[in-house]
């Protein structure tokens, strides 16, 4: 079957060993079964991958992918929650300490088929599209839980988005407008401010811009370069939300006005089974939907890789099959 894949690790030049063609069919073990895919998006974790973040090379070759939406064995349309708990694990998935993603130990969803944990599986609307729903399962998932679970914000308080155009960025500029909270954005080009306030920003900023005013909450997705700026973009006693560090992990820490402001840090990791199924209702009952810069079929998913690796981005790339 056609797959996107990597079979060795490159940390300096990734899309160099991002493979395109044929890798064999996936075979379900007992209380799994298999996807007929029909769209999968791309994530800033998939070119991690590529470098050998989180995926060692004895695990590879690896087909690519945490999301997707398809047709199961019963011909259901389906939404696949890409966090794979242990078998036995209760709960909240993330917080199993042997959880992985789709891509990480088990073959994932940049393919034509992909075998997943039955429990893993959500029906999908008829309302949304193939390509809607295969956006949620990590970006909009991971936005979902950092502003609605774990920031602790109310509706009609001021968040600060770091990074306008990225796939959670978009999905939090989203659910932030829909949720009743102010959002505020920040974006490296007058391009990407602008298309922030189309989706429903209330104020869109240079990075490192001064604030008007300090904000109640900050998302922070893009790390280094952004983490001074976030934690002074704070009122005293301000949350900080992050679920990644697209520009890497070694900000500076801040700590002096972390303790002196009381201000708290909080982290936050995708999101649950249950989560994905309430942020599915929200789409259904709201309205609103995942912003897709760009659908391309599987065959052209380098096309794609080079889109999000050059930050050509303006919301989900989807890939088609």
């Amino acid at each position: 079957m056609l797959a996107a894949f990597v079979a060795t690790p490159a940390p300096q030049d990734p899309l160099s060993v991002l493979e395109v063609g044929d890798r064999p069919e996936p075979e379900a073990r007992e209380g799994w079964t298999t996807i007929q895919v029909k769209a999968a998006s791309l994530n800033h974790h998939d070119l991690f991958s590529l470098r050998g973040v989180g995926l060692p090379a004895e695990k590879m070759p690896m087909i690519l992918g945490c999301d997707a939406a398809g047709i199961d064995e019963d011909g259901n349309e389906v939404v696949v929650h890409a966090v794979i708990s242990s078998p036995d694990w209760r709960g909240d998935e993330t917080l199993d300490p042997k959880r992985s993603l789709l891509s990480e130990v088990h073959q994932g969803t940049l393919a034509e088929r992909v075998a997943v944990p039955k429990r893993n599986l959500l029906p999908k609307p008829a309302d949304l599209s193939f390509a809607e729903a295969a956006c949620l399962p990590t970006a909009w998932l991971t936005a979902y839980r950092m502003l609605f679970v774990r920031s602790g914000l109310r509706p009609g308080q001021t968040v600060l988005v770091q990074g306008a155009s990225g796939g959670v960025a978009t999905a939090l500029i989203v659910l932030g407008r829909a949720g009743g909270y102010r959002m505020w954005v920040t974006g490296r080009s007058e391009d990407k401010r602008a298309a922030a306030l189309a989706l429903g920003a209330d104020q869109a900023f240079e990075t490192g811009a001064r604030l008007p005013e300090r904000v109640d909450g900050v998302m922070e997705t893009v790390g280094e370069a952004t983490w001074s700026h976030s934690v002074k973009s704070l009122k005293p006693g301000g949350v900080l939300v992050t679920s990644g560090a697209t520009t890497g992990f070694n900000p500076g820490a801040e700590l002096n006005r972390i303790f002196f402001t009381q201000l708290s840090v909080v982290g936050s990791t995708m999101g649950t089974r249950a989560e994905l199924e309430s942020l599915i209702q929200l789409c259904s009952v709201t309205g609103v939907r995942p912003l897709i810069d760009v659908e391309l079929p599987l065959s052209e998913a380098r096309e794609g890789f080079e889109r999000m690796l050059e930050g050509r981005t303006a919301g989900k790339i989807v890939f088609t099959v």
